[in-house]
């Protein structure tokens, strides 16, 4: 007969709220962290959680007038968390102009005025557009009404024709 002794168990507590990686250090969320402080620079705004805000804003806009096979490009070419925000917006039943656009991101953000407005989507669609590359930002603007490219920061060619 073979007799067996149990063995002491170790016993390793679960790690504290507070050695937990914050979401931002994830890989998943360093992506949208690198994309805040990117129009957070781009915008020149106060703080990385005013710059966040505005993107999420924009990005939101912008999900309702993508479509097929450019939104999920686009999906893809970002961070998680701004692929969510994105297309989570159910596609607008018709397109809008830029200014339009524009005016929609005006009503979403308090305070905000056309200007602002503009400079805001300018800010956040400009950095989009230079996450994305040059072939992405194409295939959207094709989609999207004349007057976006410029909100993209690219020349608007189509409206001096």
């Amino acid at each position: 007969m073979t007799v067996t002794t149990p063995q002491p168990r170790a016993t390793i507590p679960a790690p504290s709220a507070s050695l937990r990686p914050a979401a931002h250090e994830t890989p998943e969320g360093a992506g949208w962290v690198k994309l805040a402080d990117a129009v957070r620079e781009a915008g020149q705004y106060a703080t990385r959680a005013e710059a966040e805000r505005v993107t999420r804003i924009v990005l939101r806009a912008l999900g309702a007038h993508v479509t097929g096979d450019e939104r999920v490009a686009l999906a893809q070419a970002l961070p998680r968390e701004a692929a969510q925000v994105m297309v989570s917006q159910i596609p607008a039943a018709h397109a809008v102009s830029a200014r339009e656009f524009v005016e929609s991101v005006a009503t979403r953000l308090e305070g905000s005025t056309p200007a602002t407005a503009r400079w805001d989507a300018g800010s956040v669609l400009s950095v989009l557009a230079d996450r994305i590359g040059e072939p992405l930002t194409t295939r959207v603007l094709a989609q999207l009404p004349p007057g976006f490219a410029l909100l993209f920061g690219r020349a608007d060619l189509a409206a001096t024709a």
